[in-house]
């Protein structure tokens, strides 16, 4: 699949929609930076989560894609938090703080779990109604760090980048996977020693998903089929964990498919949130649905998909 080069798309993104900063925690320095894209008629909005390293801007491709086929969609940039409760804590305020009842919620990696955390912080007065877990784990043990993780608050930056970059593809890639590594480690330089700390501790620190509490949740798993920082048992306990989740598999894509593979990941988004249509937890304008026009997207997924596979 073709994709357009980062820098144009971004440039326009960077221009067009604004980011804001909103504070919901009685400390005063932890800010919330969010991009809020689409009509604010829609009371169920897709909410993107980014990954250790990423900003709320990361996910710019989904939202100019989205927005411009009638979603509103939401990325968030979290605070400093040293623990998943206080984390969730700080979320369900600034969901209150949009008046938004119920989200979509699409994590990346570390957003992933923290989705998936949240969903089971809220599960006796439910705020999550789906979830898109890219790239995403259950379980912070596979990392093997969990004995470091209350260190990482002591490590200068450059060390703490250090352990982030070794998660990141190396040998050779396709120009647009690099062109996407680019990007992040430009992400991941503009991150200060505290707000990479503090995410390497939620990534790392011991704590797992308990299923019983969000099963009733509609799930899509997204991963990729070639290199990324999950390994496959990962992989393997995420399908164990939701056996009835649908699947979205990208052959290629890396740690970054919706940077690298924003097209596809884009199309499987939509189907995720499809089901929702005409009820009131759509994330999408109700005159800008067109069953016909996804059943074309599909269609061209499907074909393309194959054809990576001849």
């Amino acid at each position: 699949m073709g994709e357009i080069k980062v820098s144009p798309d971004y440039n326009w993104f960077r221009s067009t929609v604004p980011l804001k900063k909103i504070i919901v925690d009685d400390d005063d320095s932890k800010v919330w930076s969010l991009y809020d894209a689409g009509s604010k008629n829609i009371r169920c909005p897709l909410i993107f989560l980014p990954p250790v390293s990423g900003t709320a801007d990361v996910f710019f491709q989904q939202i100019l894609a989205l927005t411009g086929w009638g979603y509103r969609v939401i990325a968030l940039q979290y605070p400093v938090y040293w623990d998943h409760l206080e984390f969730c804590d700080g979320f369900r305020k600034l969901l209150d703080h949009l008046q938004l009842d119920k989200v979509h919620l699409f994590g990346a990696s570390l957003g992933g779990f923290l989705a998936q955390k949240f969903a089971e912080y809220t599960h006796k007065s439910p705020r999550v109604q789906s979830l898109i877990l890219c790239n995403a784990f259950s379980d912070t043990s596979i990392f093997n760090q969990t004995w470091t993780a209350n260190s990482f608050w002591l490590m200068p930056a450059f060390m703490l980048k250090k352990i982030v970059l070794g998660n990141f593809a190396s040998g050779p890639v396709d120009p647009v996977m690099a062109d996407g590594i680019d990007f992040m480690v430009d992400r991941l330089e503009s991150l200060g020693q505290s707000e990479l700390a503090s995410r390497l501790t939620l990534n790392c620190q011991n704590s797992y998903v308990e299923p019983h509490k969000i099963r009733d949740i509609p799930v899509t798993i997204m991963d990729v089929f070639d290199q990324s920082a999950l390994s496959t048992e990962a992989k393997e306990e995420m399908y164990k964990l939701y056996p009835n989740a649908r699947r979205a598999h990208l052959k290629t894509g890396g740690n970054f498919p919706y940077l690298c593979r924003s097209a596809e990941v884009n199309v499987y988004i939509q189907i995720h949130l499809l089901q929702f249509h005409g009820t009131r937890y759509a994330a999408i304008d109700p005159s800008m649905v067109s069953a016909e026009e996804l059943e074309v997207q599909k269609i061209k997924l499907h074909s393309s998909s194959e054809q990576e596979q001849q």
